[in-house]
């Protein structure tokens, strides 16, 4: 009977998200017909906005499918847009500038998974160390005024780029933002249909489980958190080389527990976590759109908040029908 149940709820969730996804599709459309221009620039917006909430998830779901508590995203986002920043001011080398910030944020998750797995602290407390380390050494050594000469820029792809409304969307795109569509895709595959995911799910599941099968539950929580670092830190690089171009103090703005929340909302699962994201990123573009260009005049602080009211909105709806993996949390002690 409870099995039964589950299928039905599984099924009617997958209706329900099946229906809304072809209102808004719908809803797409028809604005298309009507304004182009205006709704062309809206989506594409949408998928900048998205695009350091989504890697950012994709972070939490490494770590947390692992088994390893991350709520050091925004912390590692910060520091790898210092880094990435820097490095582009010193070496006017963009892509150099882009390894840079990704290796940063994979160092900050190498500190994070010493402190949670070797040295099996909270990993409440853990995160929350890695947040004060990067707020406290960005603002302290970040000299005021230095600037970058240039920023990554928007590629257009061959043919692709020419089809209507996709073609600007997602084929006229900067790199890292379409680097981003792809590492969701490539995630998603490896995590539920390949040995390396199994091994990923069993260990945030059942580690004993897994580790008696012959899993290096420790080497897999490792690799795993450092790999989200690696991402959180190609969301940082996006921020300060790809978005804005130069670094602010603070200047994630909350994005990385913005990214948790999408992780929960998209049930530990890349596409999922993708779908919130472009839900977070259509938010925020239309509040510009009628802020700026649709003639309504509505108070910056109003727009600034918006994604964060999303959040409270969307976590108290949807949280309890989520269920995170099972070893969360918990340091695994090895018979």
């Amino acid at each position: 009977m409870k099995k039964k149940s589950a299928e039905k709820k599984l099924s009617v969730g997958k209706s329900i998200a099946l229906l809304s996804g072809l209102l808004l599709f719908t809803t797409v459309l028809c604005c298309y017909a009507l304004m182009p221009v205006i709704t062309t620039s809206v989506l594409a917006s949408a998928i900048r906005q998205s695009t350091p909430l989504v890697l950012g998830a994709l972070c939490g779901i490494l770590c947390e499918r692992s088994g390893v508590m991350n709520i050091g995203i925004e912390g590692q986002m910060l520091v790898a847009a210092f880094t990435g920043f820097l490095v582009n001011v010193w070496t006017g080398n963009l892509y150099l500038a882009v390894l840079a910030g990704l290796a940063a944020g994979a160092f900050s998750g190498l500190l994070l998974a010493f402190m949670s797995v070797t040295l099996k602290i909270d990993q409440i407390i853990s995160g929350t160390v890695i947040n004060i380390l990067a707020f406290g050494l960005t603002g302290y050594f970040y000299p005021v005024g230095m600037s970058a000469a240039c920023k990554l820029k928007v590629v257009k792809i061959p043919l692709l780029s020419e089809l209507p409304l996709f073609g600007p969307v997602f084929f006229t795109v900067s790199p890292i933002a379409f680097s981003a569509i792809l590492l969701v895709l490539i995630f998603h595959y490896l995590l539920f249909h390949t040995p390396w995911g199994l091994r990923t799910r069993a260990s945030g599941e059942h580690p004993k489980a897994a580790d008696t099968m012959g899993v290096n539950v420790f080497l897999v929580r490792y690799t795993r958190v450092i790999a989200g670092g690696g991402l959180a830190g190609l969301a940082g690089a996006f921020l300060s080389l790809e978005a804005v171009g130069a670094f602010e103090r603070g200047m994630t703005n909350g994005r990385g527990f913005i990214a948790l929340a999408i992780m929960i909302f998209g049930k530990w699962t890349p596409l999922g976590a993708w779908g919130a994201a472009l839900l977070f990123g259509l938010s925020t573009a239309v509040q510009t759109q009628l802020q700026f260009g649709g003639g309504i005049t509505i108070p910056h602080q109003f727009t600034g908040m918006l994604p964060y009211l999303i959040t409270i909105v969307v976590l108290a709806i949807f949280v309890r029908r989520n269920r995170p993996p099972a070893a969360i949390g918990i340091p695994y002690e090895k018979e």
